[in-house]
């Protein structure tokens, strides 16, 4: 009998990595989702032991496939189906919420000459 496979951006929907299937399917198109280090088409058939290198939110994250699912489970059960291989320096990259730091709300426009340079104080 053949291995099972699933699209990638099923799997990574079910597994609760993207809140929607076109959310998986727009990373996919666009270059964030990668399989040892070439970017994926949402239609990419994945199996058990892949590596899929993921970019979201500005973090860089790393899953292995642990097993195949094609429906959404619970989160406690998401732990059987992938391992979280993120090195530990991304996690706490997380945690700190720099990204936050770079938030501008919609409708604020443009920054302000101040707000421009506080931020190249802060990137550097």
């Amino acid at each position: 009998m053949a291995e099972e496979k699933i699209r990638i951006d099923k799997w990574l929907w079910a597994v609760r990595i993207f809140k929607t299937r076109s959310m998986a399917s727009d990373a996919c198109n666009g270059g964030k989702i990668k399989i040892e280090g070439d970017a994926v088409k949402p239609s990419r058939l994945i199996g058990s032991g892949e590596i899929i290198n993921v970019n979201k939110d500005g973090l860089h994250r790393v899953f292995k496939v642990k097993d195949i699912l094609s429906k959404r489970v619970g989160a406690a059960l998401v732990k059987d189906f992938m391992e979280d291989l993120t090195p530990e320096d991304e996690l706490i990259k997380q945690k700190m919420g720099l990204e936050s730091a770079f938030y501008r709300p919609k409708g604020l426009g443009r920054p302000t000459k101040k707000e421009r340079r506080q931020l190249g104080k802060l990137l550097d």
